[in-house]
């Protein structure tokens, strides 16, 4: 490849050859090039911009980032309490610190340039899924998802089993417990302690509570509590195993923390010692993808849309400093009004969000 540079002088010396009498065609192979070359620079800014292809060798842009923005950002992903979050997690987290050294994508390179690259954490690679049915949330209290999953003992064979409630609007954990059996006494007593916690006997409507088909979900005694607090149940279609996709997704987050126990519990007491600890990281230290990485806690309260209003000004701010490095906007902070279960019912989710209905049927 011909650098800009090259390029330039040799279109020169062919122009003057050219002027002198001497003929195109020839003149430019004793340049070495052809006369298709040189029309084809002419006419697609190739004496201007360089040549355009991946493999091309151009000069550093201007406004990349120098080796000690490089270093301090290496230097910040490389901290302890960083060590298991993606860039996605530690640049808004840094944001809410008030500091700002790049784009995730920048870190994201920086990493790459490094070989520090490989996945983080204990987490697998995404894979596609069918996103879940039914509800539809514009504010707390709303709607929850509910499920059950085994935790193992270091005992071959020995479960201990965790019910967890999640709020889908604000991803909050609003009800947790953890016990020896699978037994619908437990969900009923879940369900009981985590309507008085929440307070819902003030709500003028009732959350819905989805659920899997479980038998455990779907025991006489919990559809009688259900009633009898007035929050309307909610299952998953049959044979449709991600429906529920939320809480899975919730015990995939709690399965491979760094913490989790990978030869298992000792005790009920060690799985409910983590289990509790679990539940106050989630809520309160984790930045939440699905809620633009606030934590589930601030969102119940209210309090993203300050930390998300307060993100967006310091991201005007590093533009408006150097705006040669962002080719458009700067990154969408914008508040999440709606929550869907089922996210392919697009048209159902805008019109709650313009009407502002709630507990929506998407079925």
């Amino acid at each position: 490849m011909i650098g800009l540079e090259d390029r330039q002088a040799l279109a020169q010396d062919i122009e003057a050859a050219h002027a002198a009498g001497a003929r195109l065609q020839p003149a430019c192979e004793t340049a070495g090039i052809d006369a298709r070359t040189l029309q084809r620079w002419k006419g697609k800014d190739g004496l201007t911009a360089g040549d355009g292809r991946p493999q091309a060798v151009r000069p550093t842009p201007g406004h990349a980032l120098s080796p000690e923005e490089r270093a301090a950002l290496l230097a910040v992903a490389n901290e302890p309490r960083f060590a298991s979050v993606p860039p996605a997690r530690i640049v808004p987290m840094l944001a809410d610190e008030g500091v700002y050294l790049g784009s995730e994508s920048s870190m994201a390179r920086v990493l790459k340039a490094a070989g520090q690259n490989a996945r983080r954490g204990r987490a697998k690679a995404p894979r596609a899924t069918r996103p879940p049915t039914t509800h539809i949330a514009t504010a707390p209290g709303q709607v929850w998802c509910w499920d059950m999953t085994y935790l193992p003992a270091n005992v071959l064979g020995r479960w201990f089993h965790l019910y967890l409630i999640l709020d889908l609007y604000s991803r909050k954990i609003v009800g947790a417990e953890v016990h020896d059996s699978d037994d619908a006494d437990h969900a009923v007593h879940l369900v009981r302690r985590t309507a008085l916690a929440e307070s819902i006997a003030t709500m003028d409507t009732k959350p819905v509570l989805h659920g899997d088909n479980g038998s455990t979900l779907k025991a006489t005694s919990v559809l009688a509590m259900l009633q009898w607090l007035g929050v309307k149940p909610s299952y998953s279609r049959p044979r449709v195993s991600d429906d529920n996709a939320y809480a899975e997704s919730l015990f995939r987050t709690a399965k491979y923390r760094p913490e989790f126990p990978a030869k298992g519990f000792a005790g009920l007491d060690e799985a409910r010692a983590w289990a509790t600890e679990f539940v106050r990281w989630y809520n309160v230290d984790h930045r939440h993808s699905g809620i633009r990485y606030v934590s589930p806690q601030q969102r119940h309260a209210g309090e993203d849309r300050a930390i998300l209003a307060a993100r967006r000004e310091l991201y005007a701010q590093a533009q408006q400093r150097n705006p040669a490095r962002w080719s458009g906007n700067t990154r969408n902070w914008s508040h999440i009004d709606v929550v869907a279960l089922n996210p392919e019912r697009d048209e159902l989710a805008n019109k709650a969000a313009a009407a502002q209905h709630t507990q929506l049927n998407a079925a």
